[in-house]
């Protein structure tokens, strides 16, 4: 039986949440005029006031939000709550430039843990689970976010943070624990610990995995999966709208349920900043009606995906978007081609390699070059150069086949890649463009 943390919300009417965003949506727009100078100047040189914003359906006339906005209005140019009534602070990774910093009341973080809450008992967890956050504590979101949802629902909650993977499996088998949450990089490597340990997925307490802040694929879940014996669920969020949680799985593990009740998703064409339809591949825009201390209007996240809105076998009647399947600014373009890392671990994963590799882009002489280097697993390690120059060409052509140039690549040995306990870093550009 489907279990929800507020079935009233999840599973309303379409028309009933058009209704409550729009409501909120009206007073979130007024309140941002009246005490965001920053955003309020952008409105008036787009020619809008809040008398111009009566529903969502007039949520196009507003101006865009992006990170250079945030970063130009750093640390306090976007706060529209008195310092005061500030409670805390979280901050992006930084991974794609300077650090953006969040700010948050207590009426922010509750929102965000009940978000939170839905994502766990959406992945099955009751007050009976014991609930393992192994994301990064302090100014990463990932921690608190789960570690607050994990306190509403009831679950025994292990903050146990990142790292040291060998005390992360001791209380796993110790205390019996039934749902982990951290990276699925991360999730991949405590996997890997687990198997080189000789368990079997049987021998494993966990039931479920809620995983999210970096792209993976879905062999990347599969392979999971069968390792530690559980189902695994994405989940998506920003700092910028709060943390994990914005978005979520639920039993069909087909595209995350966005929590519409606090936040309006737009795809938009990121060239021409037009709205597209439902159904349509473009950039995720997020307007978040709720928040107070950061309040973000139409903010463009740069990652690629698409909505759709149609019957759940879950119950819940919250929009889905699809797996963001890279992102309009981190794309990379190699030789003019458009190239996602989700590709290329695609036909690592399908060819029976982990997912345990990196993409180096360089350039010589005005030309690109794509490398990628991959770690054989310990059954396909071999000191034969014959062997290993023949899988080298195999997945070479693979990779042609999916992305249309050429890669050269490098198969290298067992654990000759930096593991990571945070987000790990996939791709090195090195080129000076």
């Amino acid at each position: 039986m489907e279990q929800y943390f507020q079935k009233e919300i999840e599973t309303a009417p379409y028309e009933e949440i058009k209704k409550i965003q729009s409501e909120k949506l009206v007073k979130q727009v007024k309140r941002v005029w009246d005490n965001v100078p920053y955003y309020r100047k952008k409105m008036e040189e787009k020619g809008v006031t809040p008398d111009d914003i009566k529903s969502v359906d007039d949520l196009h006339k507003l101006p865009f939000l992006s990170k250079k906005d945030l970063r130009d209005a750093y640390p306090t140019g976007l706060l529209g709550a008195p310092m005061k009534d500030c409670v805390r602070i979280h901050s992006t990774s930084g991974t794609t430039g300077k650090r953006v910093v969040a700010f948050y009341t207590q009426h922010d973080i509750d929102l965000w843990e009940d978000c939170c809450a839905r994502a766990i008992m959406a992945a099955g967890g009751t007050n009976e689970d014991i609930c393992q956050i192994a994301y990064g504590f302090g100014l990463f979101t990932g921690g608190a976010g789960l570690n607050g949802g994990s306190h509403k629902v009831g679950c025994l909650t292990v903050p146990i943070s990142s790292g040291n993977t060998d005390r992360q499996m001791m209380f796993i088998n110790d205390l019996k624990a039934t749902i982990l949450c951290c990276t699925p990089s991360y999730a991949a490597y405590i996997s890997e610990r687990f198997k080189e340990e000789g368990y079997k997925p049987e021998d494993i307490p966990l039931k479920a995995g809620i995983f999210g802040a970096e792209a993976w694929s879905e062999e990347m879940r599969q392979e999971i999966e069968s390792t530690l014996g559980i189902k695994a669920y994405d989940i998506y969020g920003l700092t910028e709208l709060s943390g994990p949680g914005v978005a979520f799985e639920c039993c069909e593990q087909n595209g995350m349920h966005i929590n519409e009740d606090h936040f309006i998703a737009e795809i938009i064409d990121p060239d021409t900043e037009e709205v597209l339809p439902e159904g349509s591949q473009g950039e995720l825009v997020f307007t978040a009606v709720d928040k107070e201390a950061f309040p973000m209007l139409r903010y463009r996240t740069r990652d690629i995906c698409k909505l759709t809105r149609g019957k759940c076998s879950c119950g819940r009647t919250f929009i889905k978007m699809a797996k963001p399947m890279g992102r309009s600014d981190d794309m990379l373009i190699v030789r003019g081609v458009n190239v996602f890392p989700s590709q290329i671990e695609t036909v690592l994963l399908n060819n029976g390699y982990a997912a345990n590799y990196q993409i180096v882009v360089d350039r010589a002489n005005n030309t690109d070059s794509l490398d990628v280097q991959v770690e054989m697993t310990p059954e396909m390690f071999t000191d034969n150069v014959g062997e290993i120059e023949e899988r080298q060409k195999k997945l070479a052509t693979d990779m042609y086949s999916m992305l249309g140039i050429k890669v050269r690549i490098s198969l290298l040995a067992p654990k000759s890649i930096a593991r990571s306990e945070g987000k790990a870093v996939r791709v090195i550009d090195k080129r000076k463009i």
